[in-house]
């Protein structure tokens, strides 16, 4: 697929029109995802003003994340992966759409917030697995790790445009409009998808039935890899206690006193940092000690989110926001690149499934467990005990699995 004259810059992968059509598409979905994600906790408050109440969101989005998560990448490995993401990405403009009318209309009670974050869990369960398991099919084996980082970068522009857009829409307009908005850029992917030109199928009998079976040979294969599940854990861990962006409301209306605009700013804050370290990322030598890398990573995402919990500034509690994602991404670009290269192709899908279980369970648990304590102790005791939380586990696994902290990148199947 790749020419040894090709460039090698990180921008190399753009080359491959397929990637570059869902590289681009993506970006202007998530942005409009990432309005929304932010719109759903202002809107959430706004209508309760309670810190249970967003905590309760994560508990919404990964009950049917957990439920779904295995058999969607199942799915992912079974069957067409991009008519699969076409279905999978109407659904979710369609719940945008009719969430943004209820909105406007007059939308009085919290449920029907609710009952959106569950369904699009539920999507994203065979969304996920499908979308990152076809970027493999669509770059070199050795572009592999410029097209997550390339990715990365994506999600993480998105995820500072959106939030910022969504602040501004609510404060000039309404939070409907802001779901309106997200309904309308998932044009960008589908359109994206009908456009590429998809590779000749797998012979069928490599394609897994639909069965418990086939799930059980994805969980068989990640138990034979120490290596994953260390990563694994450790992400789910550390982000359970680390998890401060369902509180940030909190902290915009109660501590910081900068309303909508400021809670967009705050909500972009992370995605910041992590543009600014998925880039880094893109363009450093090979990294060759990973697993140390990742151990630092996570250590800096505890350092940062205790840095924010004690902030009592906006700029103070920006850089730190800012400071968690960078952390963040480095950690996932390294994590997601070493999960791809040690899993076969037939199984990328249900690897996706059951990483994300840790990858978006830990988070949203951990939007659960912030939300409790913060009713508790407040939100800054919250958010200060959790990065503790998160360094003590970094600790944990120096001592506990120490072939991570070994691990040098050694690009082989286990």
């Amino acid at each position: 697929m790749s020419l040894p004259n090709e460039p090698v810059g990180p921008l190399a992968v753009l080359r491959y029109r397929d990637f570059r059509l869902l590289w681009v598409g993506q970006v202007l979905s998530m942005i409009g995802s990432r309005m929304q994600g932010a719109a759903l906790l202002w809107h959430l408050y706004a209508l309760t003003g309670s810190p249970y109440a967003l905590g309760a969101i994560g508990l919404v989005r990964v009950i049917p994340l957990v439920t779904f998560a295995l058999i969607g990448g199942v799915v992912a490995d079974a069957l067409d992966r991009r008519r699969l993401m076409l279905i999978s990405q109407s659904i979710m403009a369609l719940l945008a759409a009719g969430l943004g009318t209820w909105s406007l209309l007059g939308l009085r009670h919290p449920w029907p917030i609710y009952v959106v974050a569950g369904l699009n869990a539920a999507t994203i369960a065979f969304d996920g697995p499908a979308r990152q398991s076809m970027v493999v099919t669509l770059v070199p084996r050795e572009r592999l790790a410029q097209a997550v980082s390339l990715n990365s970068m994506s999600s993480q522009l998105a995820s500072v445009i959106g939030p910022a857009l969504a602040g501004l829409v609510i404060a000039q307009h309404s939070v409907g409009q802001a779901y309106l908005v997200n309904a309308a850029s998932f044009l960008a992917v589908i359109v994206a998808l009908l456009a590429m030109r998809p590779p000749a199928k797998d012979a069928e009998d490599l394609r897994p039935a639909i069965s418990l079976p086939a799930v059980l040979e994805g969980l068989r294969f990640m138990r034979r890899s120490r290596l994953l599940v260390s990563l694994m854990l450790l992400d789910f861990v550390a982000t359970f206690f680390a998890s401060a962006n369902s509180l940030l409301p909190v902290f915009a209306t109660r501590i910081l006193h900068v309303g909508p605009t400021g809670y967009g700013w705050l909500a972009a804050a992370s995605a910041v940092g992590s543009l600014a370290g998925a880039l880094g990322m893109a363009l450093a030598p090979p990294i060759r000690r990973q697993g140390a890398v990742v151990l630092w990573a996570v250590f800096a995402y505890g350092l940062a989110t205790v840095a924010f919990g004690l902030s009592q500034s906006f700029a103070v509690s920006f850089l730190a926001l800012a400071g968690t994602g960078a952390a963040d991404t480095v950690s996932t670009v390294l994590r997601q690149t070493i999960r791809q290269l040690v899993t076969p192709d037939a199984l990328r899908g249900r690897m996706t499934s059951i990483n994300m279980i840790f990858f978006q369970g830990g988070p949203q648990l951990g939007e659960m467990e912030a939300g409790l304590v913060a009713g508790w102790r407040g939100a800054p005791f919250s958010v200060v005990s959790g990065g503790i939380a998160c360094l003590l586990t970094v600790g944990a696994v120096v001592v506990r699995a120490p072939w991570l902290r070994r691990y040098r990148g050694v690009e082989v199947r286990e």
